[in-house]
């Protein structure tokens, strides 16, 4: 992973842009996913960073951004789960009860149907995941992955996430153990 994280959100945004990665080419039939990994002492600058790219009215591409962060906020409003009682079950139950909990409460389907959309535009759209330090351990991003890979098969997906990626095994903060995903790109390393 190169040292200069402005210099490769630079060029990420670049690479957002080119053709053949918004069509998918040279690829040999595998799904267009995609891991930016960065280091997590990098997380403000790379924040900011996505804040200016979805901003930017002049790209060449149309950027669906998904935080699973918000997303598993919005998830645990929907089942009606408010922050107290989350704050609440942890001083009566436990750190474990609680992560159950919330895992239970907020599936991998749930997310899914939250990022799903209509009209997909092949060729321009790109979709754009963050937060994935924010959500763990309640969502894994090679969970996630896994399940995307039936929505998103005619558009990119580029995951941005805080740890290393070797091509098959994701390790989130470049310390936590290491998941099994083999299906995605290292890009803009």
């Amino acid at each position: 992973m190169g040292n200069d994280i402005k210099q490769r959100l630079d060029d990420l945004k670049v690479y957002l842009q080119n053709k053949d990665f918004l069509e998918g080419k040279g690829l040999s039939n595998e799904i267009n996913f995609n891991i930016f990994t960065y280091e997590a002492k990098d997380e403000i600058i790379t924040q900011q960073f996505i804040t200016q790219l979805v901003g930017d009215q002049t790209l060449a591409c149309n950027i669906h951004l998904y935080n699973l962060y918000e997303l598993f906020l919005e998830i645990l409003e929907e089942k009606k789960i408010p922050v107290n009682a989350i704050i609440n079950m942890e001083k009566t139950k436990g750190k474990l009860a609680l992560q159950k909990q919330l895992t239970n409460s907020a599936k991998l389907e749930h997310f899914l149907n939250k990022m799903q959309y209509e009209n997909h535009v092949p060729g321009k759209d790109v979709v754009l995941i963050t937060g994935v330090g924010d959500v763990f351990p309640f969502m894994r991003v090679h969970t996630l992955l896994n399940g995307l890979q039936k929505i998103f098969q005619d558009v990119p997906v580029v995951t941005m996430y805080p740890g290393k990626y070797d091509g098959h095994y994701v390790t989130l903060f470049n310390e936590l153990k290491p998941n099994d995903y083999y299906r995605a790109f290292n890009i803009i390393e």
